[in-house]
């Protein structure tokens, strides 16, 4: 676990650092020098492109994780990437073709609620584009267990580069139109500078010449469309939805701003992904199951106990947060804690999707993904005009858990391994314990005094109580390295 840890702690502060900046843009910029119309609108646009994604990279980015271990000679390793930065152009093409004919339709379709969406239909398509090989170059460098400038380009730079265009609409340098133009030529630009950074690495050879198991590459990164698709589907689903079916695209903003805080939580999970990814995959090829289980257990542990804090931190201040942003985004308390429940479920599960997903049993996990987003699709309609937008968060919540025990049970079947013990049993406790007691206990200070002081007692008690239960070996070496016990 030690390179897991160091390249994960690295990545979790820049992916935190990200999330701050984001949270400033989400939470407070966005929230005063857009209005509510403008907001749900970049919001469904990169929505959509998020979902558009995977079939963009067509898999590609999990195929290089997946196979680049098994190529061992300088030549066939040449032969792989070139591949590999092809690929996609099989989907991107035909696609740009058909939405240029089909143009009309397709801005039909997406502008039926909201007019405000006609104009901006092939902003989407480039935003893909440039979002799904961002994720090539990246794996490009993950195999390489250089994650950490990846990082930083994945969780901080168009977090700073759209702050900067948001000051410039508030001080009149940008139009609104022209400030999405810009935002699109953010991700254009973060996917070049990932593409240079991934070329200093390891410069490509073109070699244009069939693989071996090209085969078994193909199959596998069309599978993982399908994959990509399902989370993607599970993650953006719900607002582009609300999008389409609710007149006034402002309650994508709203919604926007509650799932924000609640996916916060998925943080850790994130950077620690980064790492475990391309360590799992060199375990499976391995058949090394000893330390493949270890670093499921010890993975889960690790993120239960820091995405628990985070949940802590969420739920026993949101009361205070709500109180610092105008009163409109103040609607979403439902959403933000049963979508904060599904995070932390979803964390507490390690490397269960690195497992699955370089596995020989993605194809049946990719049908059971394909099933719940079906069912998320669905759920989302029934609920959405009904319930509005705490209907969504409803159909999230149910998706994410029926997925995530589907996977759970998926890997005990074929590994016979589990991420819970005792250990997780006393976390969800601490838990349970600790936001019943705090969550009625406010100082009567300004809300940012609030938050600062009762998370700073939360935080001190938290960590007392995990190194005192030593629920998590790595979790209590870290607090004895840092506070040098």
């Amino acid at each position: 676990m030690g390179i897991v840890l160091n390249q994960s702690f690295k990545n979790t502060v820049t992916t935190y650092a990200g999330f701050g900046i984001g949270a400033i843009n989400t939470l407070f910029l966005y929230t005063n020098f857009l209005s509510d119309n403008y907001y749900g609108l970049v919001a469904f646009l990169l929505s959509a492109a998020n979902i558009m994604m995977p079939f963009m990279a067509f898999g590609v980015h999990n195929a290089i994780v997946k196979f680049y271990s098994t190529f061992k000679s300088k030549h066939s390793i040449n032969s792989f990437l070139t591949l590999m930065l092809f690929l996609p152009l099989l989907f991107i093409i035909p696609v740009g073709l058909v939405g240029y004919i089909a143009y009309e339709g397709l801005v039909e379709w997406l502008s039926n609620e909201n007019q405000i969406v006609e104009n901006y239909v092939w902003h989407i398509f480039i935003l893909a584009i440039a979002m799904a090989y961002f994720e090539i170059f990246f794996s490009w460098t993950k195999v390489q267990m250089q994650t950490v400038f990846g990082n930083v380009m994945k969780e901080i730079f168009h977090r700073v580069g759209i702050m900067i265009l948001l000051f410039a609409v508030y001080l009149k340098w940008l139009s609104v139109d022209s400030f999405i133009i810009a935002l699109v030529g953010v991700y254009v630009l973060r996917m070049l500078i990932m593409k240079l950074y991934a070329f200093s690495i390891r410069f490509p050879s073109l070699t244009f010449q069939k693989l071996k198991n090209q085969s078994s590459i193909l199959k596998y990164a069309a599978l993982m469309i399908i994959a990509g698709s399902v989370a993607m589907l599970i993650l953006d689903i719900d607002k582009f939805m609300i999008g389409l079916m609710l007149p006034d695209i402002e309650q994508v903003a709203y919604y926007s701003v509650a799932i924000f805080i609640a996916t916060v939580i998925a943080v850790p999970q994130r950077a620690m992904h980064q790492i475990m990814l391309p360590l799992t995959a060199k375990y499976l090829n391995e058949k090394d199951y000893a330390s493949l289980e270890d670093l499921y257990k010890r993975s889960s542990l690790t993120l239960l106990v820091v995405s628990g804090f985070i949940f802590l931190l969420i739920i026993l201040n949101i009361n205070q947060l709500y109180n610092l942003l105008p009163e409109e985004f103040t609607g979403g308390l439902f959403t933000v804690l049963i979508v904060s429940m599904a995070k932390l479920y979803d964390n507490s599960l390690g490397n269960n999707n690195a497992i699955l997903f370089n596995s020989d049993y993605y194809r049946m996990v990719l049908l059971f993904g394909v099933l719940l987003a079906v069912m998320a699709i669905v759920l989302n309609a029934i609920f959405i005009p009904v319930f509005g937008i705490e209907g969504s968060a409803f159909a999230t919540f149910l998706a994410v858990c029926i997925y995530n025990t589907i996977k759970i049970i998926f890997v005990k079947r074929k590994f016979n391994m589990l991420p819970f013990s005792k250990a997780s049993l006393k976390i969800i406790l601490t838990l349970i314990v600790l936001s019943i007691t705090f969550y009625f206990w406010d100082f009567p200070f300004l809300p940012m005094v609030n938050i600062a002081i009762k998370s700073v007692v939360i935080g001190l008690i938290y960590a007392v109580v995990i190194y005192k239960l030593n629920v998590s070996e790595d979790i209590s070496n870290q607090i004895k390295k840092y506070l040098k016990l």
